[in-house]
């Protein structure tokens, strides 16, 4: 991937601080996108490639930067810093000791180390060899194993109907093309009446710059415009490629797929937390959702 001149903020939570910035970008981050600069169709080849190697490239970056506030065995739902072991959106504690549990887009698998610290069985996946290898460091430094596979979330190694419970905690599914496809796969792999319940950046965020400022709070797109944010390289190849979609549109995936949703969350910022993580602040989490959390169950 070309070096570019300076850091910026990326719409994602997990990619603040990378360095590179194509040209045109604004200070804020996605002002340029909103004009259309960083917005076009890729397909989802093209998708899963460039994200691949992006992740591979900033996972160490990313892990020195946030790797304090994720924890080594924490289960963090998103940046209002929701925290699993009090919000219980998987059930309770207690049912989580012996269950077989999946781990969607685990990165360097904090959430899926928790949950076997409580007696899981955890099966964690991601896309990218460079996150793993920060997983497997932590379970070393930790003395919590976890079973660490590297695959597409589109095409789950696992088994049918094996998995007690899945989640996904900003993993894979802002960075696919066809949420449906991957929705499919983790009802495939649950047990009848298993749950997964996944978080991703609020869809309203995408009709704003992402600016953790008050310039964060303008509207500035269309909230329907379902056009992937690209980056690309010099060649225009896509190097990063997150997908929109609009809360109907999970609603509709997350049915298309085989679950049915039992709820929708948007944590509240929390008093006390001052913590900025790219378009992320106490500024706009007070006003504004950040993060959705979708509760879904396999009949």
């Amino acid at each position: 991937m070309p070096r570019r001149t300076q850091a910026h903020t990326r719409r994602s939570l997990y990619v603040q601080g990378r360095e590179g910035v194509n040209p045109g970008r604004t200070a804020s981050g996605r002002l340029a996108a909103v004009s259309g600069d960083f917005r076009r169709p890729v397909t989802a080849r093209q998708t899963t490639r460039a994200n691949r190697s992006w992740w591979d490239a900033a996972a160490a970056g990313y892990q020195a930067e946030h790797g304090a506030f994720l924890g080594d065995v924490r289960f963090v739902w998103g940046p209002e810093g929701l925290d699993e072991a009090d919000a219980h959106l998987l059930g309770p504690i207690a049912e989580l000791a012996g269950a077989t549990v999946l781990e969607v887009g685990c990165g360097a698998a904090q959430c899926g180390r928790w949950l076997a610290s409580v007696g899981a069985r955890v099966i964690a996946f991601d896309l990218s060899a460079a996150q793993l290898a920060h997983g497997r460091a932590l379970d070393a430094a930790t003395g919590i194993d976890v079973t660490l596979v590297q695959a597409d979330a589109a095409a789950i190694p696992v088994a049918d109907a094996v998995i007690d419970v899945a989640c996904s905690a900003f993993g894979a599914l802002p960075f696919v093309a066809d949420a449906t496809a991957v929705l499919t796969e983790v009802a495939r792999t649950l047990r009848p009446g298993g749950r997964f319940v996944f978080s991703v950046p609020h869809p309203v965020r995408w009709a704003m710059p992402d600016d953790a400022g008050p310039a964060g709070l303008t509207v500035t797109s269309s909230y329907f415009d379902r056009t992937p944010y690209v980056e690309a390289g010099d060649d225009g190849t896509p190097t990063y490629v997150e997908h929109h979609r609009t809360l109907g549109d999970w609603v509709r995936a997350i049915d298309a797929g085989g679950l049915g949703l039992h709820d929708l969350v948007e944590p509240e910022w929390p008093a006390g937390h001052s913590r900025v993580w790219g378009g992320w602040s106490a500024l706009r989490g007070r006003l504004i959702p950040g993060t959705a959390i979708f509760v879904c169950t396999k009949p």
